[in-house]
């Protein structure tokens, strides 16, 4: 099977009981983790705040200042919705969890304008 083809399938049938988020959000989610992953030393399981982080980095380097906006669009707009898509992915089985990550770890993280912006202008 292929899977390409099992992520939008699955991506069609979260966004039938819940069209909150564009297509394109789930697969930046999706792209966000790896990249986040692949910075790291070594393959290890990552927390919520260091996906946000990983996904933040993501969007500046692919949209520049317009990061923000390009997200917004998607739905996008804090933490807590990244936390929505990832459990929504966990639902359908194209993510899996660790009995200690909870939905409520993307709660207590900054809102994306903010991440967002505020750290663009840091490193210019």
């Amino acid at each position: 099977m292929n899977p390409h083809l099992d992520f939008w399938e699955a991506v069609q049938r979260i966004r039938a009981g819940d069209p909150r988020y564009a297509p394109d959000a789930y697969a930046f989610v999706m792209e966000s983790l790896d990249y986040t992953v692949r910075a790291l030393d070594e393959r290890r399981h990552i927390s919520g705040a260091e996906l946000v982080d990983g996904l933040c980095r993501a969007a500046r380097e692919r949209f520049g200042m317009l990061a923000y906006t390009v997200l917004e669009r998607w739905g996008l707009r804090s933490g807590s919705d990244i936390g929505e898509i990832v459990f929504q992915l966990v639902a359908v089985g194209v993510l899996s969890r660790r009995e200690e990550d909870a939905r409520e770890d993307f709660d207590r993280l900054p809102d994306l304008k903010t991440a967002l912006e505020d750290r663009y202008f840091e490193t210019l």
